[in-house]
């Protein structure tokens, strides 16, 4: 018996196979294009369809007993389709600029504050209603036609088992869906004038949703007895994935986007959310919710300066058969062995996600002489992406949030040097967790659970999650970045007027 975790992204999916002691077995990849343009930002979902069926049935093509798939996806994004489930229109990314003026009109009809407390969402374009809320008003052949309304994780159940039915963690990604009753928001859906019928069935995290159409097991190779779960919004997946189900331990995300997932074991104060823009998102466990404190930047900054800056170095880490981050790494370690570098890097590079949700801000990096090297930036970058989660822990005080150790997962969680800066910086241990991808581990766990191969989660975490080494935090570095950090705290602010771009 073997059991999957399907996980879809915005650029492409994976589906990862694990045997019934959760020993991993295999993974396949599909990707496919998003169109970006300056009026909007979309995809065509059934190029998702193609990527998933192609990863299902490369995988079954090896594993015919999977018992189970798990599905995950990336949140927001949604799509209007027909009673047979073809969609009726290209979907909007999250990114899409499209839905201000309707986001704006809700804020007016319920206001800000109420709709934080209905949803957990401090209001914002990029959720799934504003957007709904355009098409009928600018597409209104569209929305008429439309019977059903998807998400990506209930869009791709729905076609494997005929069943519409949502999580409760991807719902809230619409900004329509209410976290204490977890039902769908009559007055949100009202106020937008949104038919909330067309919306899926919200459910638990990690429910069955039966088993496989015979016309699709018959198509990807699976026995028609595989079951499919609707899993998670990923970023859930990857906290289950990383073994973390209370509030004494935090989730480091450290992959292409850095994010801090702290748990909360009742409901968090409302008002230090908003303030810092922070999801209030129900979890796996009953009562309890997670957040989302992240940098857009993490890994990708990390790619950015060895890609402009580190051209030779690539060169020379190549010579000496390593990576080029390992590379720089050991160069600085050389120059000035673990002394903070001094340097200020605003990780904005791709805009500030919270506590600022502020996508006109821009990178910036202060304190350069001429004896500045490629190594010195690159670590002074690794410290930016770190000053910036310092920053968004400070702002969730007083939320509620009391963890005291956290779990890494993501590539960055194998540099040592970057793993022991955070310790160090955020002084709490971290431990970083063999697995690179929390989020397939995760929806697999949940998966194993739905169809009776693990007891519970500490039963599917006491086979899947594996932890590596630990990172102590070191006082006296401790002080040494806090008095950078300091100033790093004042950076923001004191360049954003600088930059020119009006904030989103």
């Amino acid at each position: 018996m073997k059991i999957a975790g399907l996980d879809i992204g915005t650029t492409g999916c994976k589906c990862t196979v694990f045997d019934e002691k959760g020993a991993y077995l295999g993974k396949a990849y599909r990707d496919y294009p998003v169109r970006r343009s300056v009026g909007g930002h979309e995809m065509d979902v059934s190029a998702i369809m193609e990527g998933v069926f192609g990863v299902l049935r490369e995988m079954a093509g090896q594993y015919p007993d999977i018992a189970g798939i798990g599905v995950t996806s990336f949140g927001e994004t949604f799509v209007m389709t027909d009673g047979e489930g073809k969609p009726l229109h290209t979907a909007m990314l999250y990114t899409d600029p499209r839905g201000a003026r309707q986001c704006a009109r809700l804020r007016e009809k319920i206001g800000e504050k109420e709709i934080a407390r209905i949803t957990g969402l401090r209001p914002h374009e990029m959720y799934s209603i504003s957007k709904l809320m355009w098409i009928r008003e600018n597409r209104p052949e569209v929305y008429e036609k439309a019977a059903y309304v998807f998400l990506m994780e209930d869009y791709v159940v729905y076609h494997l088992t005929g069943v519409r039915q949502i999580d409760y963690s991807l719902a809230t990604r619409t900004m329509a869906f209410d976290i204490s009753s977890l039902t769908w928001s009559r007055e949100i859906f009202e106020a937008a004038e949104i038919d909330v019928s067309k919306m899926s069935a919200p459910v638990p995290t990690g429910t069955d949703a039966g088993k496989i159409l015979e016309s699709a097991a018959e198509e990807i190779g699976l026995s028609p007895d595989c079951h499919v779960i609707s899993v998670s919004h990923d970023q859930v997946a990857a906290a289950v994935g990383a073994g973390v189900f209370d509030s004494s331990v935090a989730v480091d995300g450290a992959g292409t986007v850095e994010c801090v997932t702290p748990v909360f074991d009742a409901m968090p104060d409302v008002d230090v959310m908003y303030n810092g823009y922070f999801s209030i998102v129900p979890y796996v466990i009953p009562g309890k919710y997670v957040a989302y404190a992240f940098s857009y930047t993490g890994g990708a900054l990390m790619q950015w300066c060895t890609d402009t800056l580190a051209k030779k170095e690539k060169e020379l880490a190549k010579e000496a058969g390593c990576s080029v981050n390992e590379y720089l790494e050991q160069a600085y370690r050389g120059e000035r062995a673990e002394e903070p570098s001094g340097l200020l890097v605003l990780p904005h590079f791709a805009g500030a996600a919270t506590p600022y949700m502020d996508t006109g801000s821009r990178g910036a990096i202060l304190g350069l002489t001429t004896d500045t090297s490629a190594a010195d930036l690159y670590r002074a970058c690794m410290e930016g992406v770190v000053y910036e989660m310092k920053l968004n822990v400070d702002a969730l005080e007083g939320s509620g949030a009391r963890f005291t150790s956290m779990h890494a997962t993501g590539g960055g969680a194998h540099s040592a040097v970057w793993m022991q800066m955070k310790a160090d910086m955020l002084n709490v241990p971290i431990t970083a967790l063999k697995t690179v991808d929390a989020g397939t581990v995760g929806s697999a766990m949940l998966t194993g659970i739905a169809i009776g191969v693990f007891a519970d989660l500490e039963d599917a975490a006491k086979h899947m999650v594996e932890k590596t080494v630990t990172y102590e935090p070191r006082l006296k570095m401790h002080e040494k970045y806090m008095e950078i950090y300091r100033r790093y705290a004042k950076v923001y602010d004191a360049v954003r007027p600088l930059m020119g771009t009006d904030p989103v």
